[in-house]
């Protein structure tokens, strides 16, 4: 890892920190934008689960929008912005899906009522009714009765490999401060202000 990738990783760390103590909501919230192979662009927010030298993780439903969507084009950018602490950072990269050890991880961490919706959900899919979902979710509950609840084929994590990363605070007159981390083509990293 580069001085400089460490050096952004660190304020990621810093301002997320800031952010966990004060945001009232969710402070792990970020948009994710994804494209098809098509370029069609699609945003949503997801729940930032692990962030370190190797990228910013999240898991899914492989079969959701999000997840064809990777499939297609396995790149994406990430959106955090946080209004206790007015600051914002962006990441964008190319995506793989994390170790089937990791997903195992994180599923065994979750509780047992978000594994069995995860089962329930046909995500992204048409939905004829509520009532459809609440009998899916009935039927996996008595399927999994008394036991653990495995992780789908279809569950896994996402990890974003940065390749920029934008760091954004308020300035006075609208002036404000962006900062750019960028990898270079050379595999190294650059550092360089934009204008507001």
């Amino acid at each position: 890892m580069t001085d400089l990738l460490r050096e952004a990783l660190a304020r990621f760390e810093e301002v997320f920190a800031r952010a966990r103590e004060t945001e009232a909501s969710e402070p792990t919230a970020v948009i994710l934008a994804t494209a098809d192979g098509e370029g069609r662009p699609s945003a949503r927010t997801v729940l930032l689960k692990g962030a370190d030298e190797r990228g910013f993780v999240f898991y899914t439903n492989a079969n959701s929008r999000k997840g064809r969507d990777l499939d297609e084009n396995p790149r994406a950018a990430l959106a955090f912005f946080w209004q206790s602490v007015f600051e914002q950072v962006q990441v964008e990269g190319r995506v793989v899906p994390v170790s089937e050890a990791e997903s195992d991880a994180y599923w065994a961490s979750r509780r047992r009522e978000s594994c069995l919706g995860a089962w329930a959900s046909d995500q992204s899919a048409p939905l004829a009714s509520r009532e459809e979902l609440n009998e899916r979710y009935a039927e996996h509950e008595r399927r999994f009765a008394g036991g653990p609840v495995p992780r789908p084929p279809h569950w896994r994590g996402y990890r974003v490999v940065p390749e920029r990363i934008e760091f954004w605070r308020p300035g006075d007159h609208r002036l404000n401060e962006r900062d750019c981390y960028e990898r270079t083509d050379g595999g190294g990293w650059r550092r360089y202000l934009l204008n507001p």
